[in-house]
């Protein structure tokens, strides 16, 4: 029986050889979990590591298991798709770098708006009543877009004074 928190389960483990057609054997450790409660079902676990025990397998599992569960709803909520890139190395930059922005700009979000009552911006096909992260992204943008010196002369012809409705106004439809 190992005892995680209030969870129990037994575990049964070994090794083996993995064996693929035209590749090596490989060793593995093999766990096998099972709730004597019968609540949940029995699992069965692997790890290309035969010196790990089965205690640190199923401690990886259970880390691995949040991670998955993050990608799961960040696809869900957040419409993260399944990265397509050609490499593995640029799938491992891209979804990590999408969940740091998101994180940023909820942050900024968060910043710009302590007490939570972020402008909602409503579509004609349907009525929102909480900010979406649409909302949020464009509250950020506006915001850092907003701060910037748009320099205009008066000796300079190609430069055209913007009124500042004009410009609001673009930036507005520009940021959403």
């Amino acid at each position: 029986m190992v005892r995680r928190g209030e969870a129990h389960a037994g575990v049964c483990t070994g090794t083996a050889l993995w064996y693929r057609f035209g590749y090596d054997p490989l060793p593995i450790r093999w766990v096998l979990t099972r709730d004597p409660s019968g609540k949940r079902p029995a699992k069965a676990l692997f790890s290309t590591d035969p010196i790990q025990t089965a205690s640190q397998i199923v401690s990886d599992f259970m880390k691995r298991w949040s991670l998955e569960v993050t990608f799961e709803e960040g696809r869900a909520h957040l419409g993260i798709e399944t990265q397509r890139q050609w490499s593995d190395r640029a799938i491992e930059r891209s979804t990590p770098l999408l969940f740091g922005l998101y994180s940023l700009v909820t942050l900024f979000g968060r910043a710009l708006h302590p007490d939570g009552h972020i402008p909602v911006a409503q579509s004609a096909w349907y009525y929102k009543q909480t900010a979406t992260f649409r909302d949020v992204l464009a509250l950020v943008r506006r915001h850092l877009w907003g701060h910037r010196t748009f320099p205009t002369s008066p000796t300079h012809p190609d430069v055209v004074l913007v009124p500042r409705s004009t410009l609001e106004r673009l930036s507005l439809a520009v940021c959403s």
